[in-house]
């Protein structure tokens, strides 16, 4: 590579930020979103997710079933430019029966922001998708929303940070007053006071100060909160963890801030100093070692499949995560699996369904391929023969259904539907030994809902689903495996691959197998 070449290798990736917003249902995080593009100038309007009838949704919520219910249930890939930087978002599903979705979407981030509700604290669903983003020491950076309506104490949110998450934490600013009473916000490095206009924030009033205890800084607050402010910020001086980067790379230390997403406060300041902090594409795992981003060979792998983006043309899109080297669009790249050279023709960059040709792209980017049925979650793509990327985890389903479709005669429609359903991670398939019946499992009811619902919007199909009493699925390795010991509170199956796994009922009929098969060894993921 020529100096040039990596001297614009390096700037481009250093330009970039890619990272995916976790939170629980309900925190506020599409709403985020909205307002981060906002900032970019990438929409004219933010929409908002609560009025389920009104004209304008958010633009991360694009399939006709998350209109309806007001929730985001795929993740979406939003793009855009702020002060010289290239910002990636991976907008994920919050609500918990679209977790597997959302735990691979973080395979292709290289930092995430939680997204935490001022009055309800760390829920269930922000608890597992931080654990996702622990195990990868990624940069983990928070917001705590809501701060516009009655709240809890932010030392108790704090603690709980520590206390449930196991992550430190610093406040980067600290809220004046909660709730109706709300004056801003008191910025701990930039000693000044960013002050709260109720729902009109297009121009943020910045009141410079020379420390908390400056009388501009009483006046603000009133009395009462001055007192309370002057208290917590001398706790947080002599108490509190420091500033410590490094700490903050390898996920150890939260940076904390305090705004409200749905009035625009605090999230500009947000979007500035994690555009500082947070990390440029990093390097990833492959059988070859680290691949580095500023490599000279374009690589990078698919994390996630949708079909039908565009209902009026029956498409199937692929997302790659872009690892090392600079794609350019109609470039001949090794599709490692298949072991063939594809020629990538008309890669898309997105803001949710909305999407651009693009001519090329750079570590860090997502970018959209057009799937004939050829790509698979996991699939690498590179200019190096050989190289794979580490395997994308799959995750144990915990719900169960048998499917058959109502009309025979559209079997052919029915079987495709399933089968690119599966590959988009969806769903997970198992067939019966000797009848081949089909039962899909996963993670969470409204997975079903969502299953039936596309089946018959883009397949033309309306399926029969019966519950099953399974809860765990387990996969079998070892020799001589005898069926007939599966008989009694679980169920034999095998999955795409045609390995061996077994379902089961409850905790006890899972302990009873793993006694009499003491030589199978029983995994929660797919080998």
């Amino acid at each position: 590579m020529s100096t040039g070449n990596r001297e614009t290798l390096a700037g481009e990736v250093g330009k970039r930020r890619t990272f995916a917003i976790i939170s629980h249902p309900d925190a506020g995080k599409t709403t985020l979103t909205e307002k981060l593009l906002l900032f970019g100038g990438a929409i004219r309007l933010a929409g908002t997710v609560k009025g389920r009838k009104a004209n304008r949704h958010a633009t991360s919520d694009w399939m006709e079933i998350e209109k309806q219910r007001g929730i985001s249930v795929t993740s979406s890939v939003m793009q855009f430019d702020y002060e010289g930087h290239r910002v990636n978002i991976l907008d994920t599903p919050g609500h918990q029966d679209f977790s597997e979705d959302t735990y691979r979407t973080l395979t292709a981030a290289d930092s995430a922001v939680m997204l935490i509700d001022s009055a309800k604290g760390v829920e269930v669903q922000t608890k597992k998708l931080f654990q996702v983003c622990r195990k990868r020491g990624i940069p983990i950076f928070t917001f705590i929303n809501k701060m516009d309506r009655e709240g809890r104490n932010p030392f108790e949110l704090l603690e709980e940070l520590e206390n449930l998450l196991g992550i430190r934490s610093y406040p980067m600013n600290w809220p004046i007053g909660s709730g109706k009473q709300f004056r801003g916000v008191y910025d701990r490095k930039l000693t000044q006071v960013e002050l709260f206009q109720g729902d009109d924030h297009k121009e943020i009033e910045v009141q410079p100060v020379s420390g908390y205890d400056d009388p501009v800084v009483k006046e603000i607050a009133g009395e009462f909160f001055y007192d309370q402010l002057v208290q917590d910020l001398e706790l947080l001086d002599v108490a509190g963890d420091e500033f410590d980067m490094d700490k903050v790379r390898t996920g150890e230390l939260t940076p904390v801030f305090f705004g409200s997403a749905i009035n625009n406060f605090g999230v500009q300041t947000f979007l500035e100093n994690f555009l500082q902090l947070a990390p440029t594409p990093t390097s990833r795992r492959s059988n070859e070692g680290e691949i580095d981003p500023l490599s000279e060979k374009f690589s990078g792998y698919i994390f996630k499949i949708q079909a039908n983006m565009n209902p009026a043309h029956r498409d199937r899109i692929a997302f790659l995560r872009i690892c090392s080297g600079k794609f350019e669009r109609g470039m001949s790249v090794k599709h490692v699996r298949v072991g063939k050279d594809i020629k990538l023709a008309q890669p898309q960059q997105f803001l949710a369904q909305d999407r651009d040709i693009v001519e090329d792209a750079y570590p860090g980017d997502i970018i959209g391929l057009f799937d004939p049925g050829i790509f698979r979650i996991g699939d690498t793509l590179s200019q190096v023969n050989g190289l794979e990327f580490d395997e994308l985890p799959t995750f144990s389903p915990e719900l169960f259904s048998k499917v058959t479709v109502k009309n025979a005669l559209k079997h052919k429609q029915f079987q495709k539907g399933v089968d690119q359903l599966t590959e988009e991670g969806t769903i997970q398939v198992f067939k019966t030994i000797g009848f081949e019946d089909l039962i899909l499992g996963v993670v969470g009811q409204l997975q079903f809902e969502v299953f039936e619902h596309r089946m018959k919007a883009e397949y033309g199909v309306d399926v029969q689903l019966s519950r099953m009493t399974y809860q765990f699925a387990r996969w079998l390795v070892g020799e001589d495996i005898d069926t007939g010991k599966f008989r009694i509170n679980s169920q034999l199956v095998k999955d795409k691959k045609d390995n061996f796994v077994a379902l089961f009922e409850n905790e006890y009929a899972l302990r009873t197998a793993m006694e009499k098969n003491p030589n199978l060894t029983f995994l929660e993921t797919a080998p």
